[in-house]
């Protein structure tokens, strides 16, 4: 019988490079029985392109680095002050399929917002979570075996400068906001464990 409980996991402050790495250890590894996790986590500044990325999107990166990645998606920015959870599960297992994943993700994303009083929705053409037309979440996953890795990462309190260096997941003009600029200023440690709660409801994997 597939082990179902979920492993949440809090990193503190993790090097990109590492916690990539593990992610995709731990999903080559992994079998039936594997659990899934959940990983809470922040970086130190970063940029990271996604595997479809265009160099056009990077305008003035600068001193932050650039990692190509393995995940979908197009150029986004990690700093400290933005809570990144990275969804190791097995989809299979969940029986659920890519898009169905995403939105489920989303949703939970929607939810904790609203907990804190911040109304957000998510876009039929864009994946994340807006609140009005400007990016609060971010998601970018990558799928092997029929599991995934990678995640979402969530703006709490940061600085939200570095983001004029790129074209957001590859929008030009993209606005990006943050909890703290509605005067939500959660703790990172404590919003992922919360997020990570109302994700394993969401996917069905307590």
């Amino acid at each position: 019988m597939p082990e179902e409980r979920t492993i949440i996991e809090y990193l503190g402050r993790s090097d990109y490079q590492n916690t990539w790495d593990s992610m995709k250890s731990l999903t080559h590894n992994r079998n039936v029985n594997t659990p899934d996790e959940l990983w809470i986590t922040e970086h130190a500044p970063v940029f990271t392109q996604g595997l479809n990325g265009k160099a056009e999107h990077l305008l003035t990166p600068g001193e932050i680095p650039v990692i190509q990645v393995d995940r979908g998606g197009q150029v986004t920015y990690h700093g400290p002050g933005q809570l990144v959870l990275y969804c190791l599960f097995d989809i299979q297992r969940l029986e659920l399929g890519v898009r169905t994943l995403v939105t489920r993700i989303e949703m939970s994303i929607i939810e904790l917002l609203a907990q804190y009083g911040i109304k957000a929705t998510g876009k039929d053409d864009a994946p994340g979570v807006y609140v009005e037309e400007a990016k609060i979440a971010a998601l970018g996953l990558r799928i092997r075996k029929g599991c995934c890795y990678h995640g979402l990462s969530l703006n709490i309190d940061m600085d939200l400068s570095p983001f004029e260096r790129i074209n957001p997941c590859g929008y030009e003009g993209l606005v990006v906001t943050q909890m703290a600029d509605f005067g939500v200023k959660p703790g990172l440690e404590h919003t992922g464990r919360e997020l990570a709660g109302i994700l394993i409801r969401n996917m069905n994997c307590e």
